[in-house]
Formats: structure tokens, sequence, C-alpha cells
């Protein structure tokens, strides 16, 4: 079939295909390849030699703290912020073009009869990982990044491997929310720690406040686990603020906790371990999670719990019906967007109604077929479509109707180009990597679904979004990074630390959303790292990293760059305990921050009870 010409982006973008650092951007203006002829990938332009670094394992493993973590804070690692097995650095300047390739109409070029499987060697495989997939990333650095490829996903090729599960009948079984009156597994739910950190509560004027100096927020409340976990520990969920309550999900319970004090409010307990959330809620404090359907080893992530986190009162529950023998290979993955919650997973796609639970719409017709989505303001869907060679992937992202499913528009990058993450859905930024040269792009795209830019980063700076747990090897969620942030005309990414020891910090570089180009740049307090969470009263709102013997904190930075300004300054005399939480997730509402550990798990039972598990500053 005959296709659209290529839509190419300036040469030597963010991620660019390009060889490993040592070269500097190289913009040109776009070109177009013959009409008439396949989505070529980029050609490739002569560059400087890598220095392998050693190997490590690739995505999806899971990973030990990445390097230079910085006296005790403990780091989830990403596939670019540590030496990969492919000896480069990923970074955007290269000297070619990126991800751009031919623009169908908004439903796509059609691929052509007779392609094979959607993008999969066999069902169950790793998704590729990206920049995005862990933590730290370097688009940038010299020429465009690197894309880890895992040792277990020598056959990586699920180019797109989560779908929507299809509705189920309602389970007989559903979970209660009562008050929690005791910390026997599972009833997920830790314990209120209100004195030395040993007891079973503490007002916020107490032990940990003592050396609290002028200036400085109060500790309002430390929590720590009292759950009897399995042996290789838990993840957790969360955590979500709605109204005067904090909301966390581990192992088999979801509880609900008093902004102010820390006290449990509810705990909803579960038949079977949870295994999926989305990153938000809807606007009224409903969630839909994913709950095992089984407590054995061969249980899947398969059924869907609606929970009103207002009151922790359980709603609709819903079983995925499994379609076809390959269904259920992978981790589902969840996004909600208005009314509308989507479920994620290999060969199947549709959604459901948050607040009752109707089935929406389902896998749509045609060779390409959504395998993850982001929510929040807009609903986005990435899509993998058939071909011919599974190593030359297609993929294709769509702006879909919450109600209908219905698309927009679409956007089709250059074949080999997967989609990796969605950094922001308003505006459009989206992650893109190619397996089998090993970069990373990111892209701007317009509200019509057209490009907007590519990014370009200037020479020797390293980026580090943070998108979650490295211990999911199958599934895809697309949404949910932090390290990132953006506004109508630009985009905020946090570089990774550019050294060790006392001394480690970062900056933040803001990138113009029209052009791709850098703006300005902004450094972290001295010795210290800064994180962006979103955006917060037009400007951008920061996490300052907790560091050795400095309080961590919550900042903004105004979108014209200069110097952070402290919101919230977390006490100097409990920066080790905030450096502690592994993999830390931070959120900050209503004046007062919450720092939880994304994962608890410990190497025997009493250590297992020490772990800590939320903290809570304020005013």
């Amino acid at each position: 079939m005959t296709q659209p010409p290529s839509q190419q982006p300036p040469q030597g973008g963010f991620g660019a295909p390009q060889e490993p650092p040592q070269g500097s951007p190289q913009p040109a203006t776009p070109g177009q390849p013959p009409q008439g002829q396949p989505p070529a990938q980029p050609p490739q332009m002569p560059a400087a030699p890598p220095t392998p670094p050693p190997a490590q394992p690739g995505y999806g493993y899971p990973q030990a703290p990445g390097q230079a973590p910085g006296y005790g804070y403990p780091q989830q690692p990403g596939p670019y912020n540590q030496p990969g097995p492919y000896g480069q650095q990923p970074g955007p300047y290269g000297q070619q073009p990126g991800p751009y390739a031919q623009q169908p109409g908004p439903y796509g070029q059609q691929p052509q009869p007779g392609y094979g499987y959607p993008q999969q060697q066999y069902p169950g495989a790793p998704m590729p990982g990206g920049p995005g997939g862990t933590g730290g990333g370097n688009p940038f650095k010299g020429k465009p990044a690197v894309i880890i490829g895992a040792a277990v996903a020598a056959a990586i090729v699920v180019a797109g491997g989560v779908f929507l599960a299809t509705s189920g009948g309602d389970d007989d079984k559903k979970p209660v929310a009562q008050e929690s009156t005791d910390g026997k597994a599972p009833s997920g739910s830790p314990s209120v720690d209100e004195g030395d950190g040993n007891g079973a509560g503490r007002p916020g004027d107490d032990d940990l406040n003592v050396g609290r100096k002028p200036g400085e927020a109060k500790v309002l409340w430390l929590q720590k686990n009292d759950i009897d976990l399995p042996r290789n520990g838990a993840d957790v969920y969360g955590p979500w603020v709605v109204g005067d309550t904090v909301v966390k999900g581990m192992y088999r319970a979801v509880s609900g906790y008093s902004v102010a004090d820390g006290k449990r409010k509810w705990t909803l307990k579960l038949p079977a371990d949870m295994c999926a959330a989305p990153s938000q809620t809807t606007a009224d404090g409903k969630i839909v999670i994913g709950v095992k359907n089984g407590t054995t080893d061969k249980a899947d992530c398969a059924d869907l719990q609606m929970i009103d986190l207002n009151t922790g009162k359980a709603g609709w529950k819903k079983s995925i019906k499994k379609n076809g023998i390959w269904d259920m290979m992978s981790d589902i993955s969840l996004a909600i967007s208005a009314d509308t919650v989507t479920v994620g997973r290999t060969s199947n796609s549709n959604a459901y109604r948050v607040s009752d639970g109707k089935e929406l719409f389902g896998k749509p017709a045609g060779n390409c077929q959504p395998f993850a989505f982001a929510g929040g303001p807009k609903l986005i869907a990435a899509s993998s479509c058939r071909t011919d060679d599974v190593d030359n992937p297609q993929h294709q992202i769509q702006e879909i109707d919450p109600a209908t499913g219905k698309p927009k528009w679409t956007y089709r990058p250059a074949r080999g180009w997967e989609i990796d993450r969605v950094y922001s859905v308003s505006p459009l930024v989206v992650s893109l990597t190619q397996r089998e040269k090993k970069k990373w792009s990111i892209l701007a795209i317009k509200e019509n679904g057209t490009l907007r830019s590519q990014l370009v980063g200037d020479k020797g700076d390293k980026f580090a979004p943070d998108c979650g747990s490295a211990f999911a090897i199958f599934g895809k969620s697309l949404d949910g990074c932090v390290g990132v942030a953006a506004d109508a005309n630009t985009f905020y990414m946090a570089t990774e630390p550019d050294s060790s020891g006392t001394a480690r910090t970062n900056k933040v570089v803001a990138f113009n959303l029209n052009t791709g180009k850098p703006k300005w740049k902004a450094a972290a307090p001295a010795e210290q790292t800064v994180k962006p969470l979103r955006m917060e009263g037009g400007n951008v709102l920061l996490y300052v990293e907790a560091g050795y013997n400095k309080g961590g904190g919550i900042a903004t930075l105004a979108p014209t760059g200069g110097t952070p300004q402290m919101l919230l300054r977390h006490p100097e005399s409990t920066s080790q305990i905030e450096s502690s939480f592994y993999n830390a997730k931070v959120v900050y509402a209503g004046g007062r921050s919450f720092i939880a550990s994304g994962r608890v798990s410990a190497s025997n039972d009493k250590e297992e009870l020490e772990t800590k598990t939320m903290m809570a500053f304020g005013k």
C-alpha cells in the first residue's frame, strides 16, 4: 500500500536515533523521504565511538538502588542512571532525524494484509524499557538515549503488549470497609507512630520535633509497617489525598488516614493481593484497583474493585473475562480520565464507567490495538499495529473520547519507535524508545495530533524521569511519572545528580514546547537534588530531596527559572528518617507533604515490622 510521506523532525533532537554520547546537537531542517516508500528507519550518521560501561540487569528486573544514592537515600534505579548492557548512554543529540515518520489521517495508515501477530514474538514477553521506566534517564547526553534491554527480554517484542480487559460477572464476595483494630495480616493496616517511633501514635509536637529549627515545618506524624508481608515484600500504591484523608494500599488492604494526625480512619480488607492502581482518582475521590483472583502463585491480576476513598466503602467488583489462550499473560495497568477507567494488558482492550462499572467500550476493530492508556484531563491511548517484522514495530498514539473510545486524532511515529511513557497529557508530551537502535526520544504533540516539536538537550545533560517500580516485569503503565512537569508552552525535567557524596546535586531544565530547545536551567539548593512533581499555581512544584544533614521539602520554581522558593522546609533533625524511604512517593496537598515508601520489604520479620512507611509534614 502506498504510504504518505514521513514528517521528519529536526535532526539531533532529544533521543533521536544516534550513537552513544560524545556529540552535540546539530539541528537541521525537516526532510521528507520519497513518497510511496515504507517508513524507513532514520538514516545513520557518523558519530564518535562510545566507551562501553559495565553491564547491568536490564529493564524489568528487580534492581538494587541506583548509583550515588547520597547518604542513605534509597533510590529506584532507572535504565539511564546506570551503565547499561549496550554500553551506551542516552542523550538527545545525534545527527539523525527522530521518530516522526508518516502522519496518516485520523485513523492512521492501515497495515498491509497478512501482517502477523501484533508485535509479539510470544505472548507475555516483557515490555521494552525506556528512559522513564523506573527512574533515571539520560535522553540528552551527547546523543539520544539508550533503551536498556532486559536479560529476560531477549525476545522483548510485545511492542505494546498491554490491552484492556473485558468485563466479567460480579464477585459474590465484596471487600468490607471496617475500623482497623489490629495489625494482623492481611489487614494491610500500618500502625500509626505517635511516640518515639515505636508506639501506636504520636502528636505532632513531641520527640521528632524537639530539634526543629525556626522556619522548619513540623513532623505531623510517622508510621511504620505492622503487616506480616510475603517473603519478597509488597508494593505500596498511592498515596492519594482525598479531602482530609490520605490513602494508600499495600498487600491485602487499602487504608485511609487523617491528614492532620495520621489516625487511621478506615481500612478496606481485600480477599487477595492488591496488584494494580491508577496514578490518580476521579474528581470525587473514587478509584478502581486491581486485585488478584486468588491467593496462590497461579492467581492473576484479574479482578477490578471500585472504592470510594472518602469513606473506604467498596463499590462494584468485576472479574476480567479471559479472552483466548494468550490472554492474562501480563499484569494489567489502570488509568482514569473523567468517569472512565481503562484496563491495559496484552491482546485486549476495554473500559468501564467508574461510578457504576458499566462497560463503555472494548477492543476496537482493525490491526492497531491499544496496549496502555494515560489518564487525567484527557485520555491518551498507545497502540501497536500488526506488521510483518516484529523487530521493526509500528506504534501510534491517539486521544480518545473517554465515554466512547472513539479516536479524535491519530499520530504515528516512524517505524521502529515504540511509545514508552506519557509525561503530560495536556499539553501532550510523549517518550518513545527505539529498541533495535537503543535510543530515546521525547516529542511534543499539538492539540490536533500533529507534531509540535522534538526536545533537543544540551551536551552533557543527563535526565532522570522517575516512572515507578522496577519490579513490574510485565505490563505497561504510561502515566504516573515524576521528575517531569509541563504547562501550556514549557516542559520541565530534572537532570540526574552530577556528582556523589555531599556535593550530590542536580538542576531543572525548561524546554520550549514550540521549538524543543532549552529555555533555561535552574540549580537545586546546594548539596541537594530536586524533582518536579506537577504545576502549582503557574509555578513548577518541586520536591527537594533530603540530603546529608539536610531536610527535604517542597518548593516552587517560577516559569521563568531562577532559584527555588521553599514552601515547606522539612526539619534537618529528621533528614535521616526522610532519606530512609525506599523509592519514595511524594504528595503535596493542602499545605502538607506526605512521603511514602514505594515498596516495603526486609531481610527478616523483625526488621520488616520496624520499616517506616509514611511520614507527614506541615506548618
